[in-house]
C-alpha cells in the first residue's frame, strides 16, 4: 500500500462541520471502538464456537479486516465527506435506491451495534455494583451516550483518549494476571489448540471469525467523522492501520490467556467472560475494578458507535437520501442533534431484542454488504480522477476483500439472514416513502 498523489494537491473541502481530531485522537478513536466493540463481551459466545482455540479467528478476522480497512483508507482520503460506504457508492454505482440500502446498512449496524453493547453493559459487569433490569438499564445507558454525543465531537473524543486508556488497561490486566497464574503452574496452556468434538478445524476456525469479526468491526465508523479530521489525508490511513495492528495483537493474546485460563464451558456460561478469567486466576485484582474498566470499555465502544450512527445519517440527509430534517445541527456545538435523538431511539427499541449473539452476528451481515459494496467501489472509481492527494491500495486488496467477505456470509445462520432481511426491507420501504413525500413536496412548490 502507497501514497500517491492522482494529479495535484488541493486544499480540505470545506465542511459545516469542526475539524477538531489529531491523529492521536483519531487513532484512539478506531482503537476505542474496535476494543469496545465486543471482545469484553463476546470471548464466552467465540468459545462455544472454537473451544479453546480462541485465537485463531481472531487472527482471521484481523488479516479479512484488514483488507476491506485498506480500501476504506483510499475511499476515506479520496473523497473526505461524512456518509462513508453511502458516499462511496452514489459515487461508483449512481443508483439513489443501492446508495441508499449501503447506507442504510450501515446506519441499521451501528444502531443494532449500540443495543448489543448496551445489553453486555447492563450484564454481569453493572450487576457487580448494583442489580438492575438490563432492559431498562441499558436505555437509560444509550439515553448517557446521546447526551454526551450532542455536548460536541471534542468533548466525545477527549472522553473516548482517557475511556481507550482504562479498556486497554483492563486487556493488559487479563494477559498480566493469567501469566502469573500459568507461570505458578496454574491454568491448561494445551487448551489453547483445543478444538470441539465432531467439528473440523477450518469449519470451526471459520465459523468463529464471524463472531471474532464483530470485535474488529468498527474501524469503518471513523470514514463518518472524517469531516472533523485535521489533514485527513495523511492522518486516517496511519491511525487506521496502527489501530487494527493494535487491536489484533491484544485480542491474540486476551484469546490465548482466556484459554489458558479457564475451560470453555464456564466462559459460556458468563456474560462477562473476561472478569471470570480474571476471578479464576486467584490473582488479587478487586472484581468491582475489573467490572468498572469492563464497563468503561462497553461504555466507550457505544459511545464511538453512536457517534457514527449519527453523522451518517447527517451524511445522508444532506445527500437527500434521508429527510433533511437530520441534517439539522445546534447552533454553537455543530452537532447533528436531530441524528442524535433518532438513531438513539431506535437503540433503544433494538434492546428489547436482549440476545447479544444476534444481534453481534446481524452487525456482522449488515457490514459485510456494505464492506462488499466499498471494495467495489475502489476499483469501480479508479477512472474518477481528483485533485487532491490519496492513499491507494493495491489492486489486488480490494479483491481479496470481496472474496472474504463472501465466504463469510456463507456462514451465517437462517435467523440472522431473517434479522437482517427485515431490516434491510424496512429501510426499502423508508426510501420509498421518502421518495414519495419528496415529490408531492416538489409538485406542491412547483
Amino acid at each position: 500500500m502507497d501514497e500517491q498523489s492522482t494529479t495535484t494537491s488541493a486544499t480540505d473541502s470545506p465542511s459545516r462541520l469542526r475539524r477538531a481530531i489529531t491523529g492521536p485522537l483519531l487513532y484512539a478513536f478506531i482503537l476505542g471502538d474496535v476494543l469496545g466493540a465486543g471482545i469484553y463481551a463476546l470471548m464466552g459466545v467465540l468459545s462455544g464456537e472454537v473451544g479453546g482455540a480462541l485465537w485463531a479467528p481472531l487472527l482471521v478476522a484481523l488479516l479479512l479486516a484488514l483488507l476491506t480497512a485498506g480500501s476504506y483508507a483510499e475511499l476515506v482520503t479520496k473523497y473526505p465527506r461524512a456518509g462513508g460506504a453511502a458516499v462511496f457508492a452514489e459515487r461508483a454505482f449512481r443508483n439513489p435506491l443501492l446508495s441508499f440500502l449501503v447506507g442504510f446498512s450501515m446506519l441499521a449496524a451501528g444502531v443494532v451495534s449500540a443495543a448489543g453493547l448496551a445489553i453486555a453493559f447492563s450484564g454481569d459487569y453493572l450487576a457487580t455494583f448494583i442489580d438492575v433490569p438490563v432492559i431498562p438499564a441499558a436505555m437509560v445507558f444509550l439515553a448517557l451516550i446521546a447526551a454526551l454525543n450532542a455536548r460536541g465531537i471534542r468533548e466525545s473524543m477527549g472522553s473516548n483518549l482517557v475511556m481507550t486508556a482504562i479498556e486497554l488497561s483492563g486487556l493488559v490486566i487479563v494477559v498480566a494476571v493469567v501469566a502469573v497464574f500459568v507461570g505458578g503452574g496454574g491454568g491448561d496452556v494445551s487448551r489453547v489448540t483445543q478444538l470441539p468434538h465432531g467439528v473440523s478445524a477450518a469449519g470451526a476456525v471459520l465459523g468463529g471469525a464471524i463472531i471474532a469479526y464483530y470485535s474488529f468491526v468498527g474501524f469503518e465508523t471513523s470514514a463518518n467523522v472524517i469531516e472533523e479530521v485535521k489533514n485527513p489525508r495523511r492522518t486516517y490511513p496511519r491511525a487506521l492501520f496502527a489501530a487494527l495492528v493494535t487491536a489484533g495483537a491484544m485480542y491474540v493474546l486476551v484469546g490465548l490467556a482466556s484459554s489458558a485460563a479457564l475451560p470453555p464451558g464456564k466462559l459460556q456460561d458468563s456474560s462477562g467472560p473476561l472478569l471470570a478469567v480474571v476471578e479464576a486466576t486467584g490473582v488479587h485484582v478487586p472484581s468491582w475494578l475489573f467490572s468498572l474498566i469492563a464497563l468503561i470499555a462497553v461504555a466507550n465502544g457505544a459511545l464511538l458507535t453512536m457517534i457514527m450512527a449519527s453523522r451518517l445519517a447527517f451524511g445522508m440527509a444532506e445527500q437527500g437520501l434521508l429527510p433533511p430534517v437530520l441534517a439539522r445541527v445546534l447552533p454553537r456545538r455543530r452537532t447533528p442533534w436531530v441524528a442524535i435523538l433518532v438513531t438513539t431511539a431506535v437503540a433503544m427499541i433494538l434492546t428489547l431484542i436482549g440476545d447479544l449473539a444476534t444481534l453481534a452476528e446481524t452487525v456482522v451481515l449488515l457490514l459485510l454488504f456494505v464492506f462488499i459494496s466499498a471494495n467495489v467501489s475502489v476499483l469501480v472509481l479508479r477512472r474518477d480522477r481528483v485533485e487532491h492527494d490519496h492513499f491507494r491500495v493495491w489492486t489486488f486488496v480490494p479483491v481479496l476483500g470481496i472474496l472474504s467477505c463472501i465466504l463469510l456470509l456463507t456462514q451465517q445462520r437462517p435467523i440472522v439472514w431473517l434479522f437482517g432481511g427485515l431490516l434491510l426491507a424496512a429501510g426499502a420501504l423508508l426510501y420509498l416513502v421518502s421518495r414519495i413525500v419528496t415529490t408531492r413536496i416538489g409538485r406542491r412548490t412547483a
